[in-house]
């Protein structure tokens, strides 16, 4: 069983392990290269897909990371170590595929962001940007977010104006104003964007070209910051026939939650990736959505690396950014240096791909 301590330190060596591993495993590859953008050490930067299964499955287990870049270092571990290297992804039968989406967003992936090269949240990005739902609390919260200048990150201050806001409003209100998404401050946090984004687009294809159709659809966003350290909580994302959430705590147990019934260490979001899966279907699927969130730290120290990632970002070039000892509270946030937690989560992801590939063996095999 491979180490948690070979888990690579960069996207660059995340990449060549989850290619490398897909060939092994006999899957077939596809790549869509982020035009304009290299990464730190000049190289593409790309998100790669990877197929194993039938031509035309029944039933289909699809795994995403890298929606928030730099979250990718757990989500790519899941797919090549748990899915490819261990074998994990062979265990669905003959009428079941596995899609793997490596690095939806290698830009943040690269320079150690959870948004991408334009201050975007992939995760809030899939909205009608010709009328985007404003989340007009978050103009309440912005300027004690977003302050500071070029001479350095306020982390006292900073810290006194969120705290002082989530105990005036609550920590629930306030988790929701900030996370939510927002459509209005550019250079803020949560940012949703002014239009589709470029891992928005690609996204879409892949759902065109690879989802669309099969039946069955079992969808895994690997995600890491919230909630109990290294949990693993499967929230519910979708889909939108009225079985699917019922279906979903059918696969995932008493474990499952939802950010739209107060039960989920999430507040209700919008614009999703699990959005541009259910808005790609052809409307006989069956979607069963999830987001498998690990948590890390406590959310205020969450939101401080966020803070200061920002900042870090608003005030030097990105070249410099990536390689400023300021990175190490983003990744303490999102990707921990602890092979206590790393263990952890691989074998929840074992766990959870299990049910997964359990509810879609469960599965009529056509759906009316």
């Amino acid at each position: 069983m491979p180490s948690p301590s070979s888990w690579p330190t960069d996207y660059a060596r995340a990449r060549a392990d989850f290619l490398a591993a897909a060939e092994a495993a006999g899957a077939a590859l596809r790549s869509f290269q982020l035009p304009g953008h290299r990464g730190p050490d000049g190289g593409p930067l790309c998100a790669d897909t990877a197929y194993l299964g039938p031509a035309t499955p029944a039933k289909l287990l699809v795994a995403v990371s890298g929606t928030h870049g730099i979250e990718g270092f757990c989500g790519s571990a899941c797919q090549t170590r748990v899915l490819l290297e261990e074998g994990q992804a062979r265990a669905g039968g003959r009428d079941t595929g596995v899609l793997l989406l490596h690095a939806l967003n290698p830009y943040g992936f690269a320079y150690l962001r959870r948004v991408n090269e334009d201050n975007v949240d992939v995760n809030r990005n899939f909205v009608d940007h010709d009328d985007p739902p404003h989340n007009d609390a978050y103009d309440r919260v912005h300027p004690a977010l977003v302050q500071g200048d070029g001479a350095g990150f306020p982390v006292r201050e900073t810290t006194a104006r969120a705290l002082a806001l989530r105990d005036r409003l609550g920590p629930a209100v306030f988790q929701e104003a900030v996370t939510r998404g927002q459509y209005r401050h550019p250079d803020g946090l949560f940012y949703g964007g002014p239009a589709p984004a470029w891992s928005h687009r690609t996204l879409r294809r892949v759902v065109a070209e690879h989802i669309a159709g099969v039946p069955h659809i079992a969808y895994v966003d690997l995600h890491t910051g919230l909630g109990e350290r290294a949990l693993g909580e499967p929230i519910f994302r979708g889909g939108r026939d009225p079985g699917a959430h019922d279906r979903a705590r059918a696969w995932y147990g008493p474990a499952l939650t939802a950010s739209e019934r107060g039960t989920s260490s999430s507040t209700p979001i919008v614009g999703n990736t699990a959005t541009a899966v259910a808005d790609g279907l052809r409307g006989h699927e069956e979607l069963t959505a999830i987001t498998l969130e690990f948590g890390t730290l406590p959310g205020p120290e969450v939101l401080l690396a966020l803070c200061a990632d920002n900042w870090l970002h608003l005030h030097h070039h990105p070249a410099a950014a990536v390689r400023n000892p300021a990175k190490g509270l983003i990744r303490a946030a999102f990707a921990p240096d602890d092979d206590a937690w790393r263990r952890a989560v691989l074998q929840r992801a074992r766990e959870v791909f299990g049910q997964a590939f359990k509810g879609l063996a469960g599965s009529d095999s056509q759906v009316a």
